[in-house]
C-alpha cells in the first residue's frame, strides 16, 4: 500500500480534462474505469461523511460512487490512507478541485435557493465544501486547471467556486448527470456555466417579462373581485407560468415549429386560456355568468375547457390548441401526445421538428399518477415517440389542500420519475422570472437538439387555497402565514426593474391600470394573438358534424375481383424470406382463401378490410400487446423471418407493399399498459378522421385499466366538449373457461355509457360481419367511437366463416335472422343473443332436432337496430314468447341493458324470458368443470319448454 497507486504525472493540471472523464465514467459505473482509478477514487471516498448526498443522488442505470467501505454521513472514522494519496500535494489538490466541479453538477441543486417562501431547509452536503476536500483558506488564491468547467481554462480556486455556486446553487438548480449521453451533459454544461445561470436581457425584454407578470396577477385580481367565492383554480403564486410559456411559444417559432399542442390540469388553467392562447375576457366572464355558447349535450366547467388560436412570432405563426381536460389530472398527457403523433405524420415530421407538446403539471400529481410515467415510457418507442415533450410543473409545495409534501411521495424531488428516461430537469425558482425565462429557453433548445423530454420544475407557491372557497390556513398555517406576507411575484420584480433603473414607479402603476380596463371592456390586450388566422393544415371535420344517420345504409363491399388481387399482394411472400412452419400454413389457406377454394377465416377477412380501405385511401393505425402477430395467432400481420442474415430480425409487413405510394399501415406492440396507450389512440383519432384508429386489448378484461380514459374521454368527449373520435376499441370477448380475468369485457360497462348516439357497440359473428364493420367505420361520414366484443375461440370455428361472395355484395347486418329455413308458423319462441354463443345454441338445437324455436343474433346493441328487430318479431308473428340468452351472469351482459329495447318491441300477449349464468360478484368462474357445467345449464335453459 506504500507503492503509488497512479504515477502522480498523470494527476498533474496538465491531464485533468482526461482525469475528470475517467472520474465522470466511474461516478456512472465505478467496474468501467481501470482498477488502478477505481482504487484510487474509492480511497478519495473514503473520508468522512464522504458521498452521502451523491448515494441519494445515485444515476440512473448506473453504481453508486461510494466506496463499499466507506462510513454513512454522520459517523466519524479513522481511515489510513496510502502514503502517495495522503500527500498533500497540487496534483492531488488538481484532482479534487475535479471532484468539487463534478460534485456541483451532480448535487448542487440540494444548495441553490428554489423556495420563494424559504421554508424548507437546506441540506448540508459536505461534497460542495472545499474543506471536504482538504482545501484551507490558503488554497484559495492558487491557480488550478478547470478541466471541462466552461470559462477560463486556468483559475483561482476562489473564482471556480464563485463560477460553481452561481451556476449551480443559485435560482436554478440541475439535475442532468445521470444521462448517459456525454454530448448531451456537455451541452447543457455549455449552456449553465457559460452563463452562469445568469440571463443578460435587454431592458425591452424585461420590460415585457413584467407586461407578462403583470397579465397574469391582473386577471386573477380581477376574477377575484369580480366573482367572488367562484372556483377557478386560481394561478396566483405562479404568475412566471405566463411568461416562461410566452418565450417558449416565440422561441419555438424561431426553431420552425409550426404547431404547439397543450394539456395541462385546471390550476392557473384559465390564466392560460386568456393570457397565452388569447381567449376573449368577455367569453370568459360569460361562463362565470353560467352562460354556455356551445348547444353541448352537457357541456363542462369552464376550468376544463379547450381552447385553439395562433400566435404571431417575429419568424411566423405558430398554431396553439390547449387539449380539454377533465379533473383526473394527467390523463390529458398520453392524449395530447397521440394528438401531436397525429398531426406530425399529416406533416411528414418524422422528427417532431414542425409540432411540440408541452405538458403542464402539478408537482403532486407528476409524483403521484401512474399515467405519468406511462407517458414518458411511451416517448422514446418507435411507435408513440414525439420527438421529445417539455414539461412544465406547477410545483406549489403542497399539492392539495390538506396535503403534506412528506406524505406526497417519496422521492426527493417530484420530478425523478423523469430520471428513468434520462430527461434532464431543471429547478428554478418561480420568483425569478429572468431565471424561469432563461430556463424555457434552455429547455426548449435542448428538446429540439437531441429530441427527447425535458423537465422543467418551477418552485412557486399558491396564494389561496385548492379552490377559492377553500380556507388553506386550516392545514397549512406556517406555511400560508409566510405566503399572507409575500408581495407577489409581479411587485417584487418591478421593484428590482426600479432598482435597475430599467422603468420608474409609475410604469409599474400604468401597467396595472392598463390591464385592467382591457378586462372592464373584456377585450384581450396581447396583441400577438392572431385572431382570424386559419391554418393551411386545419383538419376538415366539417362532413362529420351532420346529424347522425345510423340506419343510413353504405356501401362497405369490395369487387371480387378487387378481393382477389389484394390476397395475391397480403400472401406474396419475398423469395428467400423463411416463414415459420405454422405461419406458412396460415399464409397457403390465405391464398387458397382467396381464390375461393376455402372458406374465409377471421383473420383473413380482418387483412382484407385494411387492405381495401388501404387501397381506397385510408391510412390504418393499428396497436396493442400483441397486435402484430395477434394475441391469439390469427392475424399476422406482421412475418418474422425464422433465418434472420444478422442480429437484426428481418420482419415484412405484406399491408405495407400492397401497391405504389399507398397511405400508411402502421401495426405496433405496444408496452404493457392500457391507460396511457389508449389515452394516446384516443387522442390520435381525434385529431385524424381519415385515419383507421385501433386499439387492442390483449384480452378485453383488461381494458378495465384504462377505464378512466374510456369514461371521461372516449364515452363523453362529444357531450362535453363536441370532440368527435372515430377509435375503434377491439375486446376479445367470450366464456373459455379461462377464468375471471380472460373472459369478459365487461359488455355491461359500455352499454351503461351508451345515451346521446355517443358510441356503438357491436358483436359481429362472422369474419364478414366484422370486414363490413371496419370498413363502414371510415366510409360512413360519422365519427363515433366503435367497441367491437371480438372473438377468441370464434376465430377459429369450422362454423364461423365466409365468403368472399359476402364480402363483396354484403354490408354489415346489425341483426342477422334465422338462417335455417324453419316454418315461420310454428316458432313458438325467438331467442335472441350475441356473440360465440350463438354456435353453441346451433348446435344444440340440431342435436335435439328442435324446429320450433328460432336463433337470431344482434350484432348491434347500440344504437338498438330497432328497424330489423321490429321485423324478426313480425317475421316470427305466433311466436308467444322472445328470450334474451347471454353467456354473462344476469348481473353482467347485456341482460339489463337490452330488456326495455325487447319490451318496446314484443307484442301484448308474447312472454320475455332470459337463459343466463347466475348473478355473480365475478365475471366468470376460475374451475374448468364448474365452467363446463354452466355453460352447458344455460343452453339447456335456453330451449326449456316454458320460460
Amino acid at each position: 500500500m506504500n507503492k503509488p497507486l497512479l504515477d502522480d504525472t498523470l494527476l498533474s493540471g496538465a491531464n485533468a480534462a482526461f482525469v475528470e472523464a475517467v472520474y465522470d465514467e466511474y461516478l456512472h459505473n465505478p467496474n468501467s474505469v481501470a482498477l488502478a482509478w477505481r482504487e484510487y477514487f474509492d480511497q478519495l471516498a473514503k473520508q468522512p461523511e464522504a458521498a452521502a448526498a451523491r448515494q441519494t443522488q445515485a444515476p440512473v442505470g448506473g453504481a453508486t460512487a461510494v466506496a463499499p467501505t466507506a462510513k454513512p454521513s454522520g459517523r466519524e472514522t479513522q481511515t489510513v490512507l496510502p502514503e502517495a494519496v495522503a500527500a498533500d500535494t497540487d496534483d492531488r489538490k488538481q484532482v479534487a478541485v475535479l471532484q468539487l466541479i463534478n460534485m456541483h453538477r451532480y448535487l448542487g441543486l440540494n444548495q441553490a435557493k428554489l423556495d420563494p417562501l424559504g421554508l424548507k431547509q437546506q441540506a448540508d452536503v459536505p461534497e460542495l465544501n472545499p474543506a471536504h476536500y482538504g482545501f484551507t483558506e490558503a488554497d484559495m488564491d492558487k491557480v488550478f486547471n478547470t478541466g471541462s468547467l466552461v470559462g477560463p481554462e486556468h483559475a483561482q480556486l476562489r473564482e471556480i467556486l464563485q463560477i460553481l455556486r452561481e451556476t449551480y446553487c443559485g435560482s436554478v438548480g440541475a439535475e442532468y448527470m445521470y444521462i448517459s449521453s456525454v454530448e448531451q451533459k456537455r451541452w447543457i454544461q455549455a449552456r449553465l456555466e457559460g452563463q452562469r445561470s445568469n440571463p443578460d436581457y435587454s431592458a425591452d425584454y424585461k420590460r415585457h417579462i413584467l407586461e407578462r407578470l403583470n397579465a397574469a396577477e391582473g386577471l386573477e385580481k380581477y376574477l377575484h373581485t369580480r366573482y367572488v367565492g367562484q372556483k377557478r383554480f386560481s394561478g396566483e403564486g405562479n404568475e412566471s407560468l405566463i411568461p416562461l410559456l410566452d418565450n417558449l411559444i416565440h422561441r419555438a417559432g424561431k426553431a420552425g415549429v409550426q404547431q404547439i399542442i397543450m394539456g395541462m390540469a385546471h390550476r392557473a388553467r384559465l390564466n392560460v386560456l386568456v393570457n397565452t392562447l388569447g381567449k376573449m375576457p368577455a367569453d370568459l366572464f360569460r361562463e362565470f355568468e353560467g352562460k354556455q355558447p356551445e348547444a353541448l349535450p352537457s357541456g363542462d366547467v369552464k376550468y376544463h375547457q379547450g381552447f385553439s388560436s395562433a400566435i404571431k412570432t417575429a419568424d411566423g405563426i405558430v398554431r396553439l390548441a390547449l387539449a380539454f381536460n377533465p379533473s383526473h389530472l394527467e390523463i390529458v398527457n398520453p392524449v395530447v401526445e397521440g394528438s401531436v403523433r397525429a398531426r406530425q405524420h399529416l406533416l411528414n415530421d418524422k422528427l417532431g421538428d414542425r409540432v411540440l407538446p408541452v405538458l403542464i403539471h402539478g408537482d403532486a400529481a407528476f409524483a403521484g399518477q401512474g399515467v405519468v410515467m406511462e407517458t414518458l415510457n411511451l416517448s422514446q418507442t418507435r411507435g408513440y415517440g414525439t420527438g421529445g415533450t417539455v414539461h412544465i410543473i406547477i410545483n406549489n409545495q403542497i399539492g392539495f389542500t390538506t396535503s403534506d409534501p412528506r406524505d406526497s411521495r417519496s422521492t426527493l424531488y417530484c420530478t425523478d420519475v423523469a430520471k428513468m428516461i434520462e430527461a434532464p430537469i431543471f429547478h428554478v425558482n418561480g420568483d425569478d422570472p429572468e431565471a424561469v425565462v432563461m430556463v424555457a429557453e434552455l429547455a426548449l433548445d435542448f428538446r429540439m437538439r437531441f429530441h427527447k423530454d425535458v423537465v422543467i420544475d418551477m418552485v412557486c407557491f399558491r396564494r389561496l387555497g385548492h379552490n377559492e372557497q377553500d380556507e388553506p390556513m386550516v392545514t397549512q398555517p406556517r406555511m400560508y402565514q409566510i405566503i399572507n406576507q409575500h408581495p407577489g411575484t409581479r411587485k417584487r420584480y418591478a421593484d428590482k426593474l426600479i432598482g435597475e433603473g430599467v422603468i420608474k414607479p409609475e410604469d409599474a402603476d400604468q401597467l396595472v391600470q392598463a390591464y385592467r380596463e382591457a378586462m372592464d371592456e373584456g377585450v384581450n390586450p396581447n396583441k400577438t394573438v392572431c385572431y382570424d388566422y386559419k391554418s393551411p393544415y386545419t383538419i376538415n371535420w366539417e362532413p362529420f358534424v351532420q346529424p347522425c344517420k345510423w340506419n343510413k345504409k353504405v356501401k362497405t363491399g369490395v369487387a371480387l375481383q378487387t378481393l382477389k388481387q389484394l390476397a395475391l399482394r397480403l400472401t406474396d411472400i419475398p423469395e428467400g424470406f423463411k416463414l415459420h412452419s405454422r405461419v406458412e400454413k396460415i399464409i397457403a389457406d390465405r391464398r387458397s382463401m382467396g381464390n375461393g377454394e376455402l372458406p374465409l377465416d377471421w383473420g383473413m377477412a380482418e387483412n382484407l378490410a385494411y387492405a381495401s380501405l388501404l387501397k381506397e385511401g385510408y391510412p390504418v393505425r393499428l396497436s396493442g400487446q400483441d397486435s402484430g402477430r395477434g394475441t391469439f395467432f390469427h392475424r399476422h400481420a406482421v412475418l418474422h423471418d425464422q433465418v434472420a442474415a444478422d442480429q437484426n430480425e428481418r420482419i415484412y409487413v405484406p399491408l405495407r407493399h400492397l401497391y405504389p405510394e399507398q397511405p400508411d399501415f402502421v401495426v405496433i406492440d405496444s408496452m404493457l399498459s392500457e391507460e396511457a396507450v389508449l389515452g394516446f389512440e384516443y387522442g390520435y383519432a381525434t385529431t385524424q378522421p381519415t385515419e383507421l384508429v385501433i386499439w387492442e386489448a390483449q384480452f378485453g378484461d383488461f381494458a378495465n385499466g384504462a377505464q378512466v380514459v374510456i369514461d371521461q374521454f372516449i364515452a363523453s368527449g362529444e357531450a362535453k366538449w363536441g370532440r368527435l373520435c372515430g377509435l375503434v376499441m377491439m375486446l376479445p370477448h367470450g366464456y373459455e373457461g379461462q377464468g375471471p380475468e380472460h373472459s369478459s369485457a365487461r359488455l355491461e360497462r359500455y352499454l351503461q355509457l351508451c345515451a346521446d348516439y355517443n358510441i356503438q357497440v357491436c358483436v359481429p359473428s362472422t369474419p364478414a360481419q366484422m370486414f363490413h364493420a371496419l370498413r363502414r367505420q371510415m366510409i360512413r361520414p360519422i365519427r363515433k367511437p366503435l367497441i367491437i366484443m371480438s372473438p377468441k375461440s370464434m376465430l377459429r370455428h369450422k362454423e364461423s366463416v365466409s365468403s368472399l361472395d359476402e364480402l363483396a355484395h354484403g354490408h354489415f347486418y346489425p341483426v342477422i335472422s334465422e338462417t335455417e329455413n324453419l316454418d315461420s308458423n310454428r316458432v313458438k319462441r325467438i331467442i335472441a343473443c350475441s356473440g360465440k354463443i350463438y354456435y353453441e345454441l346451433m348446435a344444440y338445437r340440431k342435436e335435439q332436432q328442435i324446429s320450433d324455436m328460432a336463433i337470431i343474433r344482434l350484432e348491434q346493441l347500440y344504437p338498438f337496430p330497432h328497424e330489423e328487430f321490429q321485423a324478426e318479431i313480425d317475421r316470427f308473428g305466433n311466436a308467444k314468447e322472445v328470450l334474451w340468452c347471454q353467456e354473462e351472469p344476469g348481473n353482467q351482459g347485456a341482460w339489463h341493458r337490452i330488456q326495455h329495447y325487447l319490451l318496446r318491441h314484443m307484442k301484448p300477449d308474447q312472454v320475455l324470458g332470459y337463459a343466463l349464468r347466475a348473478s355473480s360478484a365475478s365475471p366468470a368462474v376460475g374451475y374448468t368443470a364448474r365452467h363446463k357445467f354452466t355453460q352447458n345449464e344455460l343452453i339447456v335453459a335456453a330451449f326449456r319448454e316454458k320460460i
